[in-house]
């Protein structure tokens, strides 16, 4: 019976040991970096992809309906083959950058001090802490700049969906265009450059129009959630930043207190052998 209990009692250890270990691992979890993260990787990924398929169908239609010749759409083709290449090393750069931002709040959240009880902070760490919050802030004005670029062409096929909507309470609609030329998307001597009546109502009603107006509406507010992103990453890499400031100003005043009180021990027991070799 003995033996029996002996055993309860170990596991019982066991389990409260690896529960108290769970709960460490937890608490040393950034939380808000991680939302962070999540929010960044999924902004850019609906940006990154639905811009992508949007841009491919937008030159569909454009070949399709609005500029037959190629030579008349040849650079804008060219600018949206680069932006496409743009979009690919964006992706790439924000997943890496993403990835370390979530580290550096691993390893200067508070949780990670209680944890390592001998954590202290360096000038190189501070530094790169304060280069973080200068790219992140320079990444979000950056970013603003993308979402109001990724505004352009959903008001652009917004127009055009309007412009087809109001047909169908209209008898002639001969009349009603829409000229793309107008945008400068494609230059003025592009054929045919607009399109009017029966033929804009059949741009309307194609799967490329449809998919491409809906695929920028998402890459719009990807763009808008990645803002929003970098912005709560912008206040976590503040105020790691006054954590760390925080930390190393508090080592050193301990260093300053350990050597101190060092100091005072030695004059106490200097003191006190001259009060004994005199006795």
């Amino acid at each position: 019976m003995e033996t029996l209990s002996e055993e309860n009692q170990d596991q019982r250890q066991d389990k409260r040991g690896c529960f108290e270990c769970c709960i460490k691992c937890l608490g040393g979890v950034p939380y808000a970096s991680l939302v962070a993260t999540i929010l960044c990787f999924s902004g850019v990924a609906l940006f990154c992809g639905c811009g992508h398929v949007a841009l491919t169908g937008t030159v569909t239609i454009l070949e399709t309906h609005f500029s037959k010749v190629n030579t008349d759409h040849a650079i804008l083709t060219n600018v949206i083959q680069l932006m496409q290449y743009v979009i690919y090393g964006i992706a790439s750069f924000f997943f890496l950058y993403g990835i370390i931002l979530l580290a550096e709040g691993f390893y200067t959240t508070s949780a990670v001090k209680e944890l390592h009880s001998e954590f202290k902070t360096t000038i190189c760490g501070r530094c790169i802490s304060g280069m973080f919050v200068f790219l992140t802030y320079i990444l979000g004005v950056a970013w603003l700049g993308v979402f109001g670029f990724s505004a352009v062409p959903v008001f652009l096929f917004y127009n055009m969906w309007s412009t087809c909507a109001a047909m169908d309470n209209l008898t002639n609609i001969d009349s009603i265009c829409v000229d793309v030329r107008q945008y400068g998307i494609i230059p003025w001597n592009a054929t045919p450059g607009k399109a009017c009546g029966s033929t804009l109502g059949d741009i309307c009603s194609t799967s490329e129009f449809y998919l491409s107006y809906h695929l920028y509406i998402v890459a719009c507010a990807g763009a808008g959630a990645t803002v929003i992103a970098l912005i709560h990453f912008l206040m976590i890499l503040s105020a790691n930043w006054a954590y760390l400031k925080d930390a190393s100003q508090m080592h050193a005043y301990q260093d300053i207190k350990m050597k101190e009180e060092r100091e005072l021990q030695d004059i106490t027991s200097r003191s006190k052998e001259c009060l004994n070799s005199y006795t």
